[in-house]
């Protein structure tokens, strides 16, 4: 299962609170075929829960996975980082062979 640090949840959570969409909606993190690496990460606010993902419990919010993003993130943990380049969502990816210097994209 992935793991939020403290940052990404207080994040996520004030992102859905400006969308108007806390309570409403949840993040969905999915791995999907592309990038310079082969494999790449996106991340969205969603209303929909399918009725395959798995969820991880945010603070008043929960994460949607879809099973092979289970498989691809096992003990992945996604953290919030700002610097003097800008401010991101990064994801510590222990299944990832290779990734590439923007951190966008992997492979397994």
């Amino acid at each position: 299962m992935i793991t939020l640090t403290q940052i990404a949840d207080a994040q996520i959570q004030t992102l859905l609170e400006q969308e108007g969409k806390l309570g409403k909606a949840g993040l969905r993190i999915r791995v999907v075929g592309g990038g310079c690496s082969g494999l790449q990460y996106q991340m969205h606010l969603d209303e929909t829960r399918e009725e395959t993902d798995v969820l991880v419990q945010g603070s008043g919010f929960a994460v949607y996975l879809d099973p092979e993003t289970v498989r691809l993130l096992e003990g992945a943990v996604v953290d919030f980082e700002e610097g003097e380049n800008g401010s991101g969502f990064r994801i510590d990816n222990p299944n990832a062979a290779h990734s590439c210097s923007c951190g966008d994209s992997f492979c397994e």
